[in-house]
């Protein structure tokens, strides 16, 4: 699945919902106009000169559209928080790194691989532990901020593999852009509905005093206009929701398939939702206002308010073979045995529909599992590698913010005997004694951690790293900043650590800060281009002349039948750099899919891809806000 077409439509998703959401507002003042115009205007006998109504039209719109605007910026602004805040609004509870809970445990694991896979920072991982239907959401404004909140049900009722899957299709949610569209939708949604709460306090409370003063009947008049236009408002918003919300799951479920390349998991969950009695319904007051975010429906709504395709539909876009009729053997089935059914593996489905390989693949995964998909399995595989080798000293100290941090600095610590008194010194000048040795103590653990997994450990730590106060993140920004320039130079390593850590810290600190896709043209950055694509060619290659090879092949993806004059990056790479990464992350969504081509061909143009090429890889599409290609080096072979 393309996750750069996924976020282009999200794009025309985002200025449908706008237009409809004024369109909507439009009617709504005018219906509220009329019935102002009807209590309170001048209305003329015959023969009499008309008045100017104007005024009161005018003050009559100006108040529905504060009172729409101001509840929609206050319902924004106390999401102002990310996906923890979205998660939060729903009774979800934070999962603990260190949870020795087993089911918490698998979770924790699944979540992990799944970022690792992608490229993005480990989100915070909530439960909603009251909740036994099988459902699930990712909420935030971008990954550095992404919350992954799941029921109990899921817990209670789903294999690994089923867990994995469900997994993954919320992970396409945030990596295709859809996550700050929800959190708009859910203000845009309570800013209409706020009217009819006004209008409902206003029939109940509004008509008592103005009944003395003879105005009672027009108070209560413009009280159930209010009432009555903003249920009907929200009535259209809801079906702007449903609509949103079904164009985007079929797209969200091939993304799932793209990751864990099996359909078993992902068709296991929706079939345990059909057989299950609690569905994947949720039974928290307001789970209509996250209904459009959720895996599943959040409740039995009218199929016209549907914010998902009808189950059977979905499992058929998985397993076309699938019959009703199959749905009460699996129960049956579950009902006989205390052991859940067992899984396919993942390469079984690779070759048409698990169970029944005479059957052909529907379109939309057609290219997902016969060649697009290809990498993900050993992207996925490389993930639960990295994450099972890691030392198991490392992966504890991880997982609270001021050993992440420690280990975080010890990353950043030269091998060179020659320069490790000066960087003890930094440590302890910006930290003190304690952590400096603390520093000491992880880097003998970082030892035997393999060069590939240096980035996928960031990852794990950052939902630790982002529990320090501001102050301390800022200075273990800077203090990494001094320890990689210690030696008067900054390797791609050192580099590429800080940079990632900057990135997701600063845009998890202001969460609706997060960059929002550009609208550049891939000619409008074309210098930029040519500089990220000669330093990560030149990261690549031993030689000049190696590098020019590769960086001309990414030229002739980027810009076919152009003369490119070859000029080697330049010493002080690193400010150009970050100046050209800037700039492209001005690119559209297709622009910056021309781009990663691009990189691609440069990187694969030795058949190898080395850590630093990896490392650089994973740092621009962070950089660029766009996913990283399946295999962290788009399915070459990484070497360790």
């Amino acid at each position: 699945m393309d996750f750069f077409a996924q976020q282009a439509r999200v794009r025309g998703s985002s200025r449908r919902l706008v237009a409809l959401f004024v369109l909507a507002v439009v009617a709504i003042v005018a219906a509220i106009d009329a019935a102002a115009w009807l209590a309170f205007g001048h209305h003329p006998a015959a023969g009499e000169p008309a008045a100017s109504n104007l005024p009161l039209l005018l003050a009559s719109s100006g108040a529905v559209i504060a009172g729409i605007g101001l509840g929609s910026l206050f319902r924004i602004m106390s999401l102002s928080g990310g996906g923890k805040a979205v998660a939060e609004s729903v009774g979800a509870v934070a999962v603990p790194a260190d949870t020795r809970d087993p089911q918490l445990r698998r979770l924790r694991n699944v979540i992990e691989e799944v970022a690792i896979a992608s490229g993005v920072p480990v989100p915070d991982i909530y439960l909603m532990a009251d909740e036994a239907g099988i459902n699930a959401f990712a909420a935030g404004y971008s990954a550095s901020d992404a919350a992954v909140c799941v029921t109990q049900g899921c817990l209670d009722n789903l294999t690994r593999d089923e867990l994995q899957g469900v997994i993954a299709h919320e992970f396409s949610h945030v990596l295709n852009g859809d996550m700050r569209l929800n959190i708009r939708l859910m203000g845009l949604l309570f800013g209409i509905l706020v009217l009819a709460v006004v209008g409902r306090k206003v029939l109940q409370f509004g008509g008592g005093r103005g009944s003395r003063r003879g105005s009672g009947g027009q108070v209560l008049l413009i009280g159930a206009a209010l009432m009555v236009v903003g249920y009907i408002g929200y009535f259209f918003a809801r079906l702007i929701q449903a609509a949103v919300a079904r164009s985007r799951e079929a797209l969200a479920d091939a993304s799932a398939v793209q990751f864990t390349r099996q359909t078993d998991g992902l068709a296991g969950a929706l079939k345990k939702i059909a057989i299950n009695a609690e569905g994947s319904a949720l039974q928290v007051a307001n789970r209509q206002e996250v209904a459009h975010m959720l895996f599943g429906e959040a409740g039995s709504f009218n199929a016209l308010f549907a914010t998902h395709p009808p189950l059977l539909e979905r499992i058929r876009m998985l397993q076309p073979g699938f019959k009703e009729a199959d749905l009460a053997r699996m129960a049956a089935g579950m009902q006989r045995e205390a052991a859940p059914p067992a899984q396919a593996s993942g390469p079984a489905a690779a070759s048409g529909v698990p169970g029944m390989p005479g059957l052909p693949l529907p379109p939309i995964l057609t290219g997902v599992l016969a060649g697009g998909v290809a990498a993900a399995a050993p992207a996925f595989r490389r993930a639960a590698t990295v994450q099972q080798a890691m030392p198991a000293s490392l992966g504890e100290a991880v997982q609270q913010p001021e050993s992440a941090l420690t280990v975080m600095l010890a990353l950043a610590l030269s091998l060179k005997a020659e320069l490790q008194p000066a960087q003890r010194r930094i440590v302890a000048d910006a930290f003190g004694d304690d952590v400096q040795r603390a520093v000491q103590a992880q880097a003998s653990a970082l030892a035997a951690l393999a060069p590939i997994a240096r980035l996928p450990l960031v990852a794990l730590a950052f939902p630790a790293l982002k529990q320090l106060p501001d102050g301390r993140q800022q200075t273990l920004l800077h203090a990494l900043d001094e320890l990689v320039k210690v030696d008067g130079r900054v390797d791609i390593n050192e580099y590429c650590l800080a940079r990632l850590l900057r990135i997701h810290l600063s845009e998890a600190s202001s969460p609706r800060r997060a960059p929002v896709d550009g609208v550049k043209k891939l000619p409008a950055a074309r210098d930029s281009v040519i500089l990220v694509c000669a330093i990560v060619a030149a990261a690549g290659c031993s030689d000049e002349a190696s590098a020019r090879r590769a960086w001309l092949l990414a030229m002739q993806q980027a810009f076919p039948g152009e003369a490119i004059d070859w000029t080697p990056p330049p010493a002080a790479w690193q400010a150009p750099f970050e100046r050209a990464l800037d700039d492209l992350d001005g690119l559209s969504p297709m622009a910056k899919e021309l781009v990663i081509q691009a990189l691609l061909r440069a990187v694969h143009a030795d058949g190898q891809v080395s850590v630093e090429e990896a490392e650089l890889l994973r740092v621009i599409c962070a950089s660029l806000h766009c996913p990283l290609p399946l295999g962290e080096d788009g399915g070459g072979q990484v070497a360790t």
